[in-house]
């Protein structure tokens, strides 16, 4: 038997099992817009609009490994100040099986929209954590 016949399966089969290793990934965003007006998210170079619901969320997927900065803007009545508490912008780091929930609330109080953004991630982001950045 020739060499070559029994390295060429088993080449297939390493490239095939290197090949499954990137898409199970299963990375995502979810974003849940309590607040009282749209969201609009930028997030690796793509804008999202997210509308305010309580019964949905909005699902960003196929996110590859690596960091990747965010920023948000929202949806304000004209002339009426607003400010943000919580991390509205900054940077997500994804490994494999990343989820990340952002949750948007807002409140409106003497005369002032204060959008309020909390973020948990399932990551361990310890300095002294084994899989750390």
């Amino acid at each position: 038997m020739k060499p070559h016949k029994i390295l060429f399966p088993v080449l297939i089969v390493f490239a095939l099992i290197l090949s499954s290793c990137e898409s199970d990934l299963d990375n995502a965003v979810t974003i849940k817009n309590l607040s009282a007006g749209e969201l609009f998210i930028n997030f690796r170079g793509s804008y999202y609009t997210v509308a305010p619901s309580n019964t949905s969320n909005y699902i960003i997927k196929d996110i590859p490994k690596g960091s990747f900065s965010y920023a948000t803007t929202y949806e304000v009545p004209a002339d009426v100040p607003s400010s943000v508490e919580g991390p509205a912008s900054g940077t997500l780091a994804f490994r494999q099986n990343t989820k990340v929930l952002m949750i948007f609330s807002s409140t409106f109080a003497d005369s002032t929209y204060k959008l309020y953004v909390t973020l948990s991630s399932n990551e361990d982001l310890s300095e002294d954590s084994p899989t750390g950045p």
